[in-house]
């Protein structure tokens, strides 16, 4: 039988200079394609690989380098359409964890960031089959190679013998080895947006004579822009489209072509993508439609546009769009069908919706505010919002990026680019009911299993700003983009009217801010009124909201201007209601750059409260730039390789096999997946230092999965959970309590009723006691409900419940709430994404509404916090850690005076599951 790869060794990735080439493993197939690589190499590049001329390559060696296992020889290739263009290998040597490596990349593509691509995916290949370092043999001369291997991040060392210099390169992941990687992946994505957004030539296809047409539309917008550069329209029949010379193919025109734009029908796109692929365009706005959005066979029509695209090194923004815009006078790019753009300005707009997308435009411009460039991804098959964070966190041009957005394609990779982009711009998202609620058809998948108040703590906990419809992220937007961020959170409000002072100070108590005592100037307030009453406060506050809404036609114009002063000279944020106009407004302006608002403009806002609801959501912005980023504290006594080998242990366990087996026959379960247990089971699977799968249709709804408890994984992590024991009887439960020490509990062991009132019968302290409690609760509860006995925990104590998830979009997250049914019932539960730092552990704990509690509120005791989020991180660090770990609850954990008691835990398990799809080599998701 033939040996295979497995598929994630296979991915497109984007280089260097913005392309993106096909990643993959070399397949015995390949010998013509790798014949015709090697001729087109130069005599130097061939020395340097064999030290000594080898003019070509003869049948036995082809079908040496073509044909691999795949465990002790592998090699990886990277294509652009038919052609290879590099190769890498290695070779295990006697060594069991060593192998040699080797690099041959074309002659044209050297220097593009392709050896670079190819060993961050050899590297991966090699970890995955034990290899733990490579050695390669570079000749003195090669000094490209030598600097390649002692920049790529991980720790090298060489040696000079018999005429060449012996590099050995450890291949552990280091932060060192791990900030190469993310920074090479920021600049090669943030070149292939640069690409897009700024080219020098651009090709409408599908631009026809009739007026009002979406390539026409397209046309006439980018020649209404003045774009700088050369516009050709194609068509196969006419000569002219808008009184410019019209070609019949692509390949036709005469000069180079930068960026085409296809609108064209759907079925007739895969033909121009080809054609633009072979003309050397290098990046493509598909605003056709009749892809994804229609049903299967459009949404395989959309794989294949991308799939071509990405093989010719394209990036492709849609189908199904409005289109990209650029407004810097050096470039003037409209390749949208919206015929009107906002002026220049500060704040990069992302819009997942191309019809919505003229709309937003048109908000912008009504507002007064500017744009530094614009993108309608539609179904975004490829480009994403994703990349263009890559690209507006090194763009001068940007300091506010807007996001609508409708889906997440990468969860965890738009967490980490915007955790680390909002640190120095801040990033406002508008996030439809799309992404929970179900995705547009032809959009990638909306984020699973998690409720939207998860989706709204991670993206605080990234430092994204998250708002509820589109006027709150103007809003927002215009507040960001033209003052400086508040130092804090007192608010002093300035007003000619008492109502809508108080109405003022009433909206900052309710968004949590601390409103100074107001100024009420009275109808009549001048210029001179609002100077006195701004200095009067201004040592006071670390923001202003200025109401000026005159009974009758007053001086504007001068208290206009004494508010722009005042703002320069405090160098503190003001926002004003002013005439209840929104925007912009002439007198508030700042001249900016090409008579756009410049930094100290003042937004305006039809009414306070909408202003102090924005004003709210930068205070707590600019309170998270800052806090500290943190790092997740190291954990000494975790074992991590333990805990690997006792849930491999437990998957290969057969009772695990049995209940496997046993789910798969069966249709998904609705309960949860710690719920339920077998049936016809009678003495069940214990012991506190076994981790025992549990069979039968109650185990998980996840297909593959199996349920299992998690003492012993828990102890890995120096989690101790307190011992209990399943009975079946009185006198076992007698006995259990003997054996696990006096007062005990007993309580019901299916978590599905244990949270029921009347489930557990808590200070037995002598063998009557415990009789009579089993047996109460076995009559109560009735026969089949599986009963256990537990040493009592440390009392007084709050029940919570710290559970993890490994979410298919987002990856690990771990939540936490109070264990009471109030709390359940309302959903109190806060989310974080793991691994946890001291500060994500500190502020899970205080965002459930509950959280009074633990600090000694409405009378309770104050517990032991510090430990309840120690136990939260390690929680986190095993769920980032163990990604086959599905889902891990702890219920309760008890929190007293003193310390945390863990009295529950159980974790379902599954099998084959690899890293981490934001862990690995670059690739494009």
């Amino acid at each position: 039988m033939e040996p295979h790869y497995p598929a994630h060794w296979e991915a497109d990735v984007v280089l260097a200079d913005g392309g993106t080439v096909h990643v993959r493993p070399i397949r015995p197939e390949d010998g013509d394609i790798l014949r015709a690589f090697y001729s087109r190499l130069s005599e130097q590049s061939i020395y340097f690989r064999f030290f000594g001329p080898r003019p070509r390559l003869s049948d036995r060696e082809v079908a040496w380098f073509t044909t691999v296992d795949y465990v002790d020889r592998v090699a990886m290739i990277a294509t652009l359409g038919t052609e290879m263009v590099a190769v890498v290998r290695f070779d295990r040597l006697g060594r069991q964890d060593a192998a040699e490596v080797a690099f041959l990349v074309e002659d044209a593509h050297q220097g593009r960031g392709v050896a670079s691509v190819l060993m961050e995916h050899l590297r991966a290949a090699a970890r995955e089959r034990g290899i733990r370092s490579f050695i390669a043999d570079v000749l003195p001369a090669n000094s490209r190679m030598m600097a390649f291997f002692r920049h790529a991040g991980y720790t090298a060392q060489s040696q000079f013998e018999d005429g060449v210099v012996r590099m050995t390169l450890d291949l552990a992941t280091t932060e060192t080895s791990r900030e190469v990687t993310m920074a090479r992946e920021h600049r090669a994505e943030a070149r292939s947006i640069e690409r897009l957004l700024t080219p020098t030539s651009v090709v409408v296809v599908g631009a026809g004579r009739e007026a009002g047409g979406i390539g026409q539309t397209v046309l006439r917008n980018l020649l209404g822009a003045d774009f700088n550069g050369p516009v050709y329209p194609v068509h196969r029949e006419v000569r002219a489209v808008a009184g410019v010379r019209a070609y019949k193919s692509v390949s036709a025109i005469d000069g180079d072509v930068d960026l085409a734009v296809v609108a064209v029908p759907a079925d007739a796109v895969l033909d121009v993508v080809e054609e633009c692929a072979e003309k050397g365009v290098r990046g493509l706005v598909v605003v056709s439609s009749g892809f994804g959005e229609t049903g299967p066979e459009g949404r395989a029509r959309q794989d294949e546009l991308v799939r071509i695209a990405r093989a010719y090194g394209l990036r492709v923004v849609g189908p199904n769009c409005l289109g990209i815009a650029n407004t810097d006078p050096k470039v003037r790019l409209n390749a949208t069908l919206a015929a009107r753009l906002p002026g220049r300005g500060r704040v990069g707009f992302f819009s997942q919706s191309g019809a919505l997308g003229t709309a937003l435009l048109q908000r912008v411009a009504q507002r007064g505010m500017g744009i530094s460039t614009f993108v309608s991804a539609g179904n975004r098959a490829d480009v994403s919002g994703n990349d263009l964070l890559q690209y507006w966190e090194q763009d001068p041009a940007t300091d506010v990026i807007l996001l609508y957005l409708e889906s997440l394609g990468n969860p965890r990779k738009f967490a980490r680019l915007a955790r680390r982009t909002a640190r120095e711009k801040p990033i406002v998202v508008v996030k439809s009911g799309g992404v929970t609620q179900g995705v547009p058809v032809g959009h990638a998948a909306p984020v699973l299993g998690l409720p939207d108040t998860a989706l709204t703590a991670l993206f605080e906990q990234a430092g994204v700003i998250r708002v509820d419809d589109l006027a709150q992220l103007f809003d927002v937007a215009q507040l960001l983009a033209y003052q400086p961020l508040p130092e804090g959170p007192r608010v002093g409000v300035v007003s000619n009217s008492d109502a809508m002072a108080l109405l003022a100070v009433d909206a900052c108590v309710a968004a949590g801010l601390e409103p100074c005592p107001p100024a009420n100037l009275g109808a009549r307030a001048g210029a001179l009124d609002y100077r006195r009453a701004l200095a009067d406060m201004d040592c006071q506050v670390d923001a202003i909201v200025a109401i000026y809404m005159p009974p009758v036609p007053g001086n504007a114009a001068e208290v206009a201007a004494e508010l722009v002063r005042v703002a320069e000279e405090t160098g503190k944020p003001l926002l004003a209601t002013f005439e209840g106009r929104m925007g912009m407004p002439e007198e508030l302006r700042v001249p900016g750059e090409g008579g756009d608002p410049g930094k100290g403009s003042i937004p305006s806002y039809p009414a306070a409260e909408e202003a102090v609801r924005a004003l709210a959501h930068v205070v707590r912005h600019a309170l998270w730039r800052r806090t500290p980023p943190g790092t997740p504290p190291g954990l000494p006594d975790v074992d991590t390789a333990a805990a690997r080998a006792v849930v491999d242990r437990v998957l290969a366990s057969p009772e695990a096999h049995d209940g496997a087996r046993g789910q798969d026959r069966q249709e998904p379960s609705r309960r949860p997946p710690e719920e339920g247990a077998a049936d016809g089971e009678t003495t069940p699977p214990q012991g506190p230092a076994a981790l025992v799968a549990r069979e039968g249709p109650a185990a998980s709804p996840v297909a593959g999965a199996v349920e299992a408890d998690a003492t012993e994984l828990l102890a890995c992590y120096g989690v101790h959970v307190w011992p209990s024991r399943i009975v079946s009887c009185s006198e076992e439960a007698v006995e259990a309590a003997r054996e696990l020490g006096w007062p005990v509990v007993v309580r019901a062991d299916d978590p599905e009723i244990s949270h029921r009132a009347g489930t557990v019968r808590l200070g037995l302290s002598d063998a009557g006691g415990v009789r009579l409690a089993y047996d109460d609760l076995a009559a109560r509860l009735g026969p089949g409900v599986r009963l256990s006995v537990q040493r009592m925990a440390p009392q007084p104590a709050v029940a919570t419940v710290v559970r993890a998830v490994d979410d298919a979009d987002f990856g690990a997250v771990v939540s936490f709430g109070l264990g009471d049914i109030t709390a359940r019932l309302l959903g109190d539960e806060a989310f974080r994404l793991a691994p946890l730092t001291a500060e994500d552990a500190a502020a899970l704990v205080r965002s459930v509404r509950a959280a009074p509690l633990l600090f000694g509120r409405h009378g309770y005791p104050p517990v032991a916090v510090g430990a309840l989020e120690d136990l939260l991180i390690r929680v986190g660090r095993l769920a980032d850690e163990l990604p086959g770990v599905v889902r891990l609850v702890l219920d309760p954990v008890l929190v007293g005076e003193s310390g945390v008691s863990v009295v529950g835990a159980r974790a379902l398990l599954r099998g084959g599951v690899g890293p981490r799809p934001d862990r690995g080599p670059r690739r494009l998701r």
